[in-house]
């Protein structure tokens, strides 16, 4: 194994033993659900918003280490920032786990770019995309007005 695929274990299992931004918000904070019943992942996202921006982010979740990593990771990388930005955010890390070949980001993914390796394991690609899907329906929910629908990774 090369000393950066150590270096992104590393980072990953940081997040998974000690995830960020765990806990809960208090309402009227949107609260939504996410689930990978082929893994056992759940995850409940509580998303703050205010005027377009992202005030607070806070997560509960359980499952593997794929999951509660990406999960640690996405809330690091939107917390105070305008939906617009965490749209193209959300768009290049799904590009990166969805497409083939190479990637090239046209925004900055920092740690993010650490899940590239998940690629590798197909079968857990939705494991880390489950945090990122509950993400879109709750954004979703944000700009319509509208209670969220729970998230099912099938």
């Amino acid at each position: 194994m090369s000393a950066i695929e150590d270096l992104y274990r590393e980072i990953i299992l940081d997040h998974y033993s000690s995830p960020r931004n765990r806990g809960e918000l208090p309402a009227p904070a949107l609260k939504i659900e996410g689930a990978n019943p082929l893994c056992g992942d759940e995850l409940v996202l509580y998303i703050e918003e205010k005027d377009g921006q992202i005030k607070q982010v806070k997560i509960n979740t359980k499952g593997c280490s794929i999951s509660q990593a990406s999960a640690s990771l996405m809330t690091e990388a939107i917390v105070g920032k305008k939906i617009e930005e965490i749209q193209k955010i959300i768009e290049n890390f799904k590009d990166m786990m969805l497409k083939d070949g190479s990637f090239t980001p046209t925004v900055d993914l920092g740690d993010l770019e650490v899940l590239e390796g998940v690629k590798k394991y197909p079968v857990r690609i939705k494991c880390a995309l489950l945090a990122w899907n509950t993400l879109i329906e709750g954004l979703k929910a944000l700009q319509n007005h509208k209670k969220p629908e729970p998230v099912v990774m099938e």
